[in-house]
């Protein structure tokens, strides 16, 4: 065969592959399909948006908590080094 053959036959295939999908009817399926990868594509958005809201809020609350730590400790810091030099011999 040669190559224009082979390329005809190719081009007769794939048309009459994409004409027996239509008849089964998965050309109604295109909206359908369409929509759920819409669906998805925006839902795993706003999961990626929710988990990195998450990961600052929680990082926003460790920073508190470490902060308030962080004075406490120098609180009591100060405390020792007053009485160290002011308490009773």
């Amino acid at each position: 065969m040669s190559a224009t053959s082979k390329a005809s036959w190719m081009v007769a295939a794939s048309i009459g592959a994409v004409e027996a999908l239509k008849d089964q009817g998965v050309c109604r399926w295109n909206y359908p399909l369409r929509l759920v990868q819409q669906h998805a594509k925006n839902n795993i958005r706003s999961y990626y948006q929710a988990k990195k809201l998450a990961a600052q809020s929680s990082s926003a609350i460790w920073s508190k908590v470490n902060n308030e730590k962080l004075k406490q400790s120098e609180e009591s810091l100060r405390k020792v080094m007053y009485l160290s030099c002011w308490g009773p011999n």
